[in-house]
């Protein structure tokens, strides 16, 4: 029976959690080149930068998070660990919610095993919370954590996690991070040169391995040409390297499976391709690819996890508006990015299902500490007592508000 414990305690009591966490931040800040060693394995050195300060910030304001967010006692939790961002993972669904869960198991993607092995190793020293990584299948996992935990936080497909749901008692909390398409708005009253080059940073986030990277960019017929001779410019400029060159915008191809994906995609839409299109699969190597098609191309939507910009060029607002509130978006619907006025009215629209970025990025409004995410059901939800709950999520908040003990 799941969540029957009326007064738990922590096994390690909340003052030594706090002093733990507090211990992390400092190593963290003091030692980040031991962090930064194990994220180039799989991330580029810009990547690996960013991500280590977006952990120092979560953490720094753990504390005002569950103050403020006042979320119950729980006493086991087991967490699937996403394949990208391990250390700002580690942050947000480990260290954090510790302060409030008593014992945390998780599982790591068996991409990236090694480096969440020497990353929890590292920190683990430091913290020594209850937090036990268990290397086991997916399989095993399930029997010997899942199963067992009253809080489970699942990072992946919407398949895998309708399985994983099917499989948990009606007392077990279920969390689902997933995927969204993300798509980034360029309208004929953007700042193009903004624009431009915050997408750019946004879709080569992580040589493009992140699932905040947008899967489509709409840009207005008026500003083809100059999006186009900007964007390929500014592409040429861009410096490929090692994920330890600090200068590099953009390194190899960690997940093997992409280069197949995108060799496949890039060979269907070849008549499409306006610039770059080459792949090096010995040094897994994806040039950054642009894509150009319009809304009457009907030009499949992937998540390409990689360098490829796929670019929509559409005529009137109207037609976009009807796009993005297609079933096949509104399902989807986790960010999008609007540039352009700030009063226009397609942004409202976006409002209503996604969390949008009006003249930046996701990754500039994303807060560790804040709930994110959009309403569609196959980018994110909760699953409790037989309620399909779909928001944006924060672990500490979702528990506050609807965490129930016992069967009551």
């Amino acid at each position: 029976m799941h969540g029957t414990t009326v007064d738990l305690e922590l096994s390690i009591p909340l003052s030594q959690r706090r002093e733990a966490i507090t211990r992390c931040i400092h190593f963290i800040e003091t030692n980040p080149e031991m962090l930064r060693e194990i994220l180039t394995e799989i991330s580029t050195y810009q990547t690996a930068e960013l991500e280590i300060q977006a952990s120092l910030r979560a953490l720094k304001n753990a504390f005002n998070e569950v103050h403020n967010n006042r979320p119950p006692l729980v006493n086991r939790m087991s967490v699937f660990m996403p394949s990208n961002v391990i250390l700002y993972s580690y942050v947000l669904y480990l260290l954090i919610p510790s302060l409030y869960i008593n014992r945390i198991e998780f599982r790591s993607s068996t991409s990236v095993l090694p480096q969440v092995r020497k990353l929890h190793h590292l920190l683990q020293s430091i913290h020594q919370l209850p937090l036990s990584l268990l290397e086991l299948s997916h399989k095993e996992f399930m029997k010997a954590s899942v199963l067992r935990a009253d809080v489970v936080v699942f990072t992946g497909t919407y398949q895998n996690a309708e399985s994983i749901k099917f499989q948990l008692a009606k007392t077990q909390l279920f969390i689902f991070f997933g995927q969204g398409i993300n798509p980034f708005i360029i309208s004929e009253t953007a700042d193009l040169e903004k624009a431009v080059h915050d997408l750019i940073q946004a879709r080569l986030y992580n040589t493009g391995q992140d699932c905040m990277g947008p899967d489509v960019v709409y840009v207005s017929e008026t500003m083809k040409d100059s999006f186009l001779s900007l964007l390929t410019a500014k592409l040429d400029a861009l410096k490929y390297g090692s994920n330890a060159d600090k200068d590099s915008a953009y390194g190899p191809i960690h997940y093997t499976g992409t280069l197949e994906m995108v060799g496949q995609h890039l060979t269907q839409y070849s008549e499409k391709i306006v610039y770059g299109g080459r792949i090096d699969y010995r040094d897994k190597v994806i040039q950054p690819t642009v894509l150009l098609s319009t809304l009457a191309d009907k030009v499949k939507i992937v998540e390409f996890f990689s360098p490829v910009f796929n670019v929509v060029i559409y005529s009137k607002e109207e037609d976009l508006k009807r796009i993005v509130t297609q079933e096949y978006f509104v399902e989807r619907a986790l960010g999008a990015t609007f540039y352009g006025r700030s009063d226009s009215p397609i942004i409202e629209i976006l409002r209503k299902k996604h969390t949008v970025s009006v003249n930046e990025t996701l990754f500039d409004i994303e807060n560790g500490n804040s709930p994110f995410g959009g309403y569609g059901p196959m980018a994110n939800y909760v699953s409790y007592r037989g309620e399909l709950i779909i928001k944006p999520i924060l672990i500490s908040q979702i528990l506050h508000e609807y965490w129930q003990r016992g069967d009551q």
